[in-house]
This record gives C-alpha cells, structure tokens and sequence, in this order.
C-alpha cells in the first residue's frame, strides 16, 4: 500500500466497507422484492441500479485491499491521502486525477 495508512486506519476502513456491503446487500435485496406496484417501477430500477454500482465501488476496493492496491490512485498511481480514503473509502483516484475524470 503506497500511503501511509496505519494498520488501525486501514483495519476500521476494512470494517466500514464491509459494513457498507453488507447494508448494500440487504437494500438491494428489499429492493428486488417485488411489491406489486407499477407506479414504483422506474423509481426502483434507478434505486437498484444505484446500489449496485455502489456494491460494485465497495467491492473493487475491498479487492484492491487484498491485493495490496488500496491506497495508490488508478490514474497516475500516486498514494491517495489517508483523509480522502476516510471520507470515501472506495475512492480509485486522487483529488486532482479524480477532478480529471469528469
């Protein structure tokens, strides 16, 4: 890991993102259930869609803790700041190569 990320910091960031799939999971699967309701239709395929790109964010970036790669950014493979990955633990960039990407 190229940052300078404590083994406590990266142990509760660990936790916060397993946390945060498990939560994931758990709406995704409400929002699979069908209720019946067709005028909830769209509203719950944009929802569905949301959580699973958000799963997907989470899961890449436990991903990128087992392989050593959490930490370092995508673009330029810079160490991304320990504050950034603690606002967003899923983050694959750092600020400037993520101000890049939009």
């Amino acid at each position: 890991m190229g940052t300078d990320l404590h083994d406590d910091r990266l142990t509760r960031l660990r936790a916060t993102l397993t946390e945060d799939f498990a939560a994931q999971t758990a709406r995704l699967t409400e929002l699979t259930a069908d209720t019946g309701d067709p005028g909830e239709a769209h509203t719950r395929s944009a929802l569905i869609a949301a959580t699973r790109q958000s799963l997907g964010q989470i899961g890449d970036a436990l991903r990128r803790m087992a392989d050593g790669g959490y930490g370092r950014c995508d673009r330029c493979a810079g160490p991304i700041p320990v504050e950034r990955l603690e606002a967003v633990p899923h983050a694959r960039f750092c600020v400037p190569c993520q101000q890049k990407q939009r």
